[in-house]
């Protein structure tokens, strides 16, 4: 009963960071509260990788796992970009890691500056979800950078966004980046970054790679 009482409320956690972080002001170094919440969310995911139904781990994996390991959090990586709106956006096929052929609304790109340097990502609604309750807000950048096949995933890592409120930023939090199912367990079909969404810059923030 308290093992599943502590899911819970680390569950609850991520819910948290995964729908309110990202609307908040844009700062240098983060809140003592928004690093807390965060490694509250990382835990979180750690008990939910280890105990839920849903893990994307084997049985033979949890064994052995000591939880996922990240960058430390930096605030240098959570910036603050413009959201160009594409007029007629387009609904596209996204390349997976199998045969999967999901479609999705490219919604547009968003430009940002990672230390002085211009980037630009397109940024993504997956159709499917489009239908279910508050989600029509929702916007997921798949991307790569140069980090990728190093110290982080070579399938490319994730970010959610929500869109802004018309003359906001949109708020790119890369300390939340994190790694498609198919970086544990290679059953999952994962959307692959398209090539416009390379970035040249080191993303030393978010989910590392996985090793078991």
């Amino acid at each position: 009963m308290r093992l599943n009482y502590i899911i819970a409320f680390f569950l609850f956690l991520i819910g948290i960071s995964g729908t309110k972080l990202y609307c908040q002001v844009h700062e240098n170094s983060p809140s003592k509260d928004y690093i807390e919440i965060l490694e509250d969310a990382r835990k979180g995911t750690n008990i939910e990788f280890m105990y839920s139904e849903k893990s994307p781990l084997a049985p033979d994996q949890k064994k052995g796992f000591q939880g996922l390991d990240y960058f430390s959090i930096d605030g240098k990586y959570r910036v603050e970009g413009l959201l160009v709106k594409d007029e007629n956006p387009d609904t596209v096929i996204m390349k997976t890691s199998g045969s999967r052929t999901p479609k999705y609304i490219k919604y547009g790109v968003v430009k940002f500056e990672v230390d002085g340097i211009e980037q630009q990502l397109s940024v993504f609604q997956y159709i499917k979800l489009l239908d279910q309750p508050n989600q029509e807000q929702h916007l997921f950048i798949p991307f790569r950078d140069e980090t990728t096949s190093l110290e982080t995933y070579g399938g490319g890592r994730y970010i959610d966004c929500e869109i802004p409120e018309e003359g906001s930023p949109l708020i790119l939090d890369f300390n939340k980046a994190y790694n498609p199912y198919c970086a544990y367990n290679h059953k999952y079909s994962c959307v692959l970054p398209p090539d416009e969404n390379q970035l040249s810059v080191r993303i030393e923030a978010g989910e590392k790679v996985f090793e078991e």
